[in-house]
């Protein structure tokens, strides 16, 4: 899901060209998995692993996990943070004026047979074994 989602923006970005290459964005992807790696190894039980879909279905606990973590004080406008007036000039400025849900789970599926040659570099352990299928 997440290479899906920078594979399908427009960024306007010049430095992203990476972003329009399936190569290319699994050997961002793979980077990131080795560079967490390698914090881990280096600062153990330093770093907070944070997963997207346990923020979708736990968004208070994992919020709440996430200011503990940092020894700050909870505050409700993290849950509700789509309410802000701010001006945001991401890719996810629209995303970030909706609440928490699901839209994005799942959304490779569609395209699972023309993402193949991004899940044979990654690897399929990246994927529940009953959406490898999918992909063959």
């Amino acid at each position: 899901d997440t290479c899906l989602s920078i594979f399908k923006n427009y960024f306007v970005n010049s430095d992203l060209k990476y972003a329009y290459n399936l190569n290319e964005i699994s050997n961002y992807y793979n980077f990131y998995n080795d560079l967490m790696d390698h914090w881990n190894r280096v600062l153990p039980g330093k770093i907070l692993k944070v997963n997207n879909e346990d923020i979708i279905n736990d968004l208070e606990g994992q919020v709440k996990r996430i200011i503990d973590y940092l020894e700050l004080p909870f505050e409700k406008e993290c849950i509700s943070f789509y309410n802000t007036k701010r001006s945001v000039r991401t890719a996810s400025s629209e995303q970030v004026r909706k609440p928490i849900n699901k839209d994005g789970v799942e959304r490779w599926k569609p395209y699972s047979k023309k993402l193949k040659p991004l899940v044979d570099y990654l690897g399929e352990e990246l994927l529940k074994p009953e959406d490898i299928a999918l992909i063959n």
